[in-house]
């Protein structure tokens, strides 16, 4: 697949301020981005999207006419917006209002005002997911691994899944939560468990100290991706069998960052 570059990318801007909509449309030209259309409203969004089929939806959080949520709820409602990333550039520092956007798979959160270099890192993530590089790991051919992912929330299921295929891991068994995850490694086979921690029935920390517990499986490498990892500590953690810790929104390069680290060990 040829290599997509930022002047490709067509994104959709909503943003119900007029100085804000040029601040951002500057930032996203200085990052190399000119196929950029706005709206000033989700009502106005919601008419441009099916047409416009955008890569990117670049949001802010509160409209006069609904919020950031309703956009990325009729986004991932639509089948053939699918595809779409998300990503919210908001000023609102309230965990309970951006959990919710950490849970939905945005591909960032930025804050108001945000750095170039936040910028750029959502936009190669963007880039990462639509048209990936090939990855190679030294001691695993990436299209063997298998992966066992649980999560109790199926839109995060479905991100991390899409994280997971462009790196080409397509051995994914995906699982609700850590008692769901017990039961899958009963009949299968896993080179890695990648879980969330706040789960119902088993989070992720019990989900971590059962695997530990069975001799057969306790060798699995566990990566914790969790929408709360600032307020976990991984030394805190080990001691339950997690090997890795990464925040929520997760994105491919950190991915294969954590991959190399977890399975290209001697």
């Amino acid at each position: 697949m040829a290599a997509l570059t930022a002047d490709q990318l067509s994104i959709l801007l909503v943003e119900p301020s007029e100085v804000q909509r040029k601040v951002i449309m500057r930032h996203l030209n200085d990052a190399g981005i000119t196929r950029v259309e706005s709206a000033g409203s989700i009502t106005e969004a919601k008419t441009l999207l099916p047409s416009l089929q955008p890569d990117l939806v670049t949001s802010a959080m509160y409209f006069s006419d609904g919020e950031a949520m309703d956009l990325l709820s009729f986004i991932q409602a639509h089948g053939s917006l699918k595809d779409t990333m998300f990503m919210l550039v908001s000023s609102e520092h309230k965990r309970s209002q951006l959990e919710q956007f950490q849970q939905a798979g945005c591909i960032a959160i930025l804050p108001k005002p945000f750095m170039p270099v936040h910028l750029q890192r959502a936009i190669n993530a963007t880039l990462d997911l639509i048209a990936p590089d090939a990855f190679l790991l030294d001691t695993f051919d990436v299209e063997d691994l298998r992966v066992l992912l649980v999560d109790d929330s199926n839109l995060s299921r479905h991100y991390l899944r899409r994280v997971f295929e462009s790196i080409g891991v397509h051995h994914i068994v995906e699982a609700a939560d850590g008692k769901a995850g017990v039961e899958a490694l009963e009949g299968q086979e896993f080179d890695l468990i990648c879980t969330d921690y706040h789960m119902p029935e088993m989070d992720g920390r019990e989900l971590a100290e059962t695997v530990r517990m069975q001799p057969i499986h306790a060798h699995i490498p566990i990566l914790m991706v969790s929408a709360r990892a600032n307020e976990l500590q991984l030394t805190q953690i080990e001691q339950a069998g997690i090997n890795a810790l990464t925040d929520k929104p997760f994105q491919p390069e950190v991915l294969k960052r954590t991959l190399k680290q977890l399975l290209d060990v001697d």
